[in-house]
């Protein structure tokens, strides 16, 4: 278990670090723990990354939170949907057999780090003139497929979710990022609630996974290497 943790740990700190300059730790973590704990169901090991995932969204929103006024009709459309979707994403990829799940896992994981890459329009502002009824619509729709996706595979929610709330709704950045952050706590908070009430989550890997995870955030901000500053 030892040098298994210490790979897992050395991973959530590089994640961490990513995470807090351009998103995406997921998509370095969650293969890691794939690979070097391959015994564990995918339920259960998708469930402990969860715990980290919460933990760095938890303090990039509170980042963001001081830099912009929330829309809270969109805001939680988006949230209210998502939370449940994943709910459902997380139930259902605790029923599907390791031998089919862990291969697809895989494959979409490399296919959203290609998109993240190669997505060159990506933080562009978009703007985009919607009644608000059609602006909380869209945002609950676009909640219920990216929060299923969450609960089901994970990595990639959070620019999934930016480019959402940039290209569909017409938010900028900072207020992209910002929304998005409070939707993904609740993708991330619905997940482990499903995961740690069917014991789908090693404590003995999460908890010191997150606190290298923060570890590795903190790190980075402290370099003032952060955007706008």
């Amino acid at each position: 278990m030892a040098t298994e943790l210490i790979l897992l740990c050395t991973v959530a700190f590089a994640a961490g670090f990513i995470d807090a300059i351009v998103g995406g730790g997921g998509l370095l973590q969650t293969p890691a723990i794939l690979l070097i704990l391959p015994n564990y169901p995918v339920a259960t090991l998708l469930g402990t990354t969860k715990i980290l995932s919460m933990a760095g969204t938890t303090l990039a929103a509170f980042k963001y939170a001081r830099q912009v006024k929330f829309n809270y009709r969109v805001l939680a459309a988006c949230a209210v949907t998502a939370f449940f979707a994943a709910l459902l994403g997380a139930y259902l990829v605790s029923r599907i057999d390791n031998s089919v799940i862990k291969p697809i896992i895989l494959v979409v994981l490399i296919f959203v780090a290609l998109y993240t890459y190669l997505n060159k329009q990506f933080g562009i502002h978009q703007e985009k003139t919607h009644a608000v009824v059609k602006q909380v619509l869209l945002a609950g729709i676009f909640g219920l497929i990216i929060g299923f996706y969450d609960g089901l595979i994970g990595p990639g929610t959070g620019s999934f979710l930016i480019l959402v709330f940039i290209a569909v709704l017409g938010f900028d950045f900072i207020g992209a990022s910002a929304h998005a952050k409070i939707v993904n706590i609740a993708t991330n908070l619905a997940a482990i609630l499903y995961f740690s009430s069917t014991g789908h989550i090693l404590f003995q890997y999460a908890i010191p996974m997150a606190v290298f995870n923060l570890s590795g955030a903190f790190f980075r901000y402290k370099t003032g290497l952060i955007e706008g500053e």
